[in-house]
């Protein structure tokens, strides 16, 4: 189902959430109890899946909300929202584990990821296998063994695509993809209508958009989301109603500060692939990329995301660390996302966990500098880099 970002017809509210002052945007509902007495007499409040809404913990009027309006963007039978995006990808991966099988995963995924799966390895004697960042060597390393495969389709940071298309087409039924979405954002991918399983978002990053929230959300279908529910239920992983409200605020301007996001990054990745202090430029926006052909089949050809890496002609690590701290109007900040343009060295940061002679196979050494690119005036941030790179 595809949902036009533009048509607020997918804020309003609905028959399932009906507001007794009519308010012109959903409220928020703090309440921790609600009035519950007996199910099967009716004597207590269902909300849509049917599930009874009795404690704070479980469910919430504002945070269901929050997960419809997700779930409509995505084209999803149902969503589910949690406390950060590590809180919906390790209540994902908790619910698909099985003994005995396995995970595979690219290198260039979020490093708390693999963390994690490496917990589940010392607890709990999960498997797990990084491989390159591509659909044909995810295929390659498909076993009987896999259970789950778990990418991200645009990665981080060197924004390489995999071809999404080709990998489930390729890959046997019995096993579930799960795609960490967000990056792409709803704007330029949803991964739902290729025949994944699951898609995952840090809500903190474009969805919310202002650098104030923190959360995550899962869209699927709706078997999988009331399994889900139940690990949230008693994991203790449900979003704040606040945050469920901010999320929400957030959505009504993604399709715009997305759109600006990106024009930026194309207008930067171009303005340094021309720089003589600039070594290399990662971006499929470039028609240089070799990732360029799959990323306009894949994306639609309008947006190829906010972000990018370069790496600066550099001798030393400390040379690349004295162009980030010359930065004035780009922020030094590991995340991505907001509306502030953010710059972060991935080598021994988000990249840190992949091993040396991986990184170095990949483009990840010590003079890459990833960008998110903001909402800035475009001539202030690349003014700003033009100085800090002279």
């Amino acid at each position: 189902m595809r949902v036009d970002m533009r048509d607020e017809t997918i804020y309003s509210k609905g028959p399932l959430f009906e507001d007794p002052y009519d308010s012109g945007v959903f409220p928020i509902y703090t309440s921790v109890v609600y009035g519950y007495i007996d199910q099967d007499l009716g004597l207590a409040k269902l909300d849509d899946a049917g599930r009874v809404l009795k404690y704070g913990r479980e469910s919430n009027p504002t945070v269901r909300y929050f997960e419809k309006v997700i779930a409509t963007i995505e084209g999803a039978e149902d969503a589910l929202a949690f406390s950060s995006g590590m809180a919906a990808i390790t209540n994902t991966l908790l619910l698909l584990m099985k003994p005995g099988l396995k995970v595979i995963v690219p290198y260039e995924v979020y490093s708390a990821t693999v963390r994690f799966l490496e917990v589940l390895r010392e607890k709990a004697g999960v498997r797990y296998q990084l491989v390159w960042p591509s659909a044909e060597a995810i295929l390659e390393a498909v076993d009987r063994s896999t259970s789950v495969v778990f990418l991200e389709v645009l990665t981080n940071p060197t924004v390489k695509v995999i071809d999404l298309e080709s990998l489930v087409k390729g890959i046997d039924e019995s096993v579930v993809i799960v795609v960490d979405s967000t990056f792409t954002t709803p704007i330029m991918l949803k991964p739902l209508k290729y025949g994944v399983t699951a898609v995952v978002h840090s809500v903190t990053k474009y969805i919310a958009g202002h650098n104030d929230v923190v959360g995550g959300v899962v869209a699927s279908s709706k078997k999988l989301a009331s399994e889900l529910w139940e690990y949230r239920r008693v994991l203790g992983t449900i979003m704040s109603p606040f945050e469920a409200y901010l999320a929400v605020r957030g959505l009504k301007t993604l399709h715009l500060r997305f759109k600006r996001s990106c024009e930026n990054a194309r207008a930067v990745a171009e303005f340094l692939e021309d720089h003589p202090k600039v070594e290399e430029v990662y971006y499929p926006g470039l028609q240089s990329s070799p990732y360029h052909d799959l990323a306009k089949k894949l994306f639609g050809g309008q947006y190829y995301g906010g972000v990018l890496s370069f790496k600066v002609k550099a001798s030393t690590y400390q040379d690349t660390v004295a162009f980030l701290s010359r930065l004035k109007v780009i922020r030094r900040s590991p995340s991505l996302g907001a509306t502030e343009t953010m710059a972060v060295l991935p080598y021994k940061s988000v990249s840190a966990f992949i091993p040396e002679e991986a990184r170095r196979k990949l483009g990840i050494t010590e003079n890459l500098v990833r960008l998110s690119l903001g909402l800035e005036n475009l001539e202030d941030i690349l003014e700003d880099l033009a100085q800090a790179l002279s």
